[in-house]
């Protein structure tokens, strides 16, 4: 053992150490408040008493009525002038109405298959059309059936959704 019974302190850091840590803290802080602050969403400012702008839901229904009104009417142009034949035609039928359901009720319809649709009970008309019209001239071999009968199902469907 050594003869000095003394204790020495342990070394200190020097202040400019100390303050060089608390900067960098402070800028790791500010760094996250940044990102957070630039990344949320930002929110729409509405005034006191003012209707939103969002249409009304018969609106919203009537304009996607249209829309695919007019997909359907193209898509039997396209087959009575001979662009496409009868499978493409009911293919692209069915791809229409089913992204009319999806879009107007959240319902993923176009990857959906028959029997998952038919489980979650969607209208009638929806599976008729694609039971009656688009499955069996998409998968069946031999010749497809009208697609202007697949027209005026899928017409249906655009009528009778709620």
């Amino acid at each position: 053992m050594s003869g000095a019974d003394e204790l020495y302190p342990p070394a200190q850091y020097g202040w400019g150490w100390i303050l060089l840590a608390i900067g960098i803290i402070a800028l790791v802080i500010l760094a996250g408040w940044l990102v957070v602050f630039l990344t949320r969403p930002k929110r729409s400012i509405t005034i006191a008493g003012a209707a939103p702008i969002m249409p009304p839901t018969s609106d919203v229904l009537s304009m996607l009525r249209t829309e695919y009104s007019t997909s359907i009417d193209r898509i039997e142009a396209a087959y009575r002038d001979g662009a496409i034949d009868a499978r493409e035609a009911n293919l692209e039928l069915s791809r229409s109405i089913r992204s009319f359901v999806n879009e107007y009720s959240g319902l993923e319809a176009p990857v959906l298959a028959l029997d998952d649709l038919v489980r979650l009970g969607v209208q009638p008309e929806l599976i008729d059309a694609i039971h009656r019209h688009y499955y069996p001239s998409i998968f069946r071999r031999g010749t497809a059936i009208d697609p202007h009968a697949g027209a005026e199902a899928a017409r249906a469907v655009l009528e009778k959704w709620h």
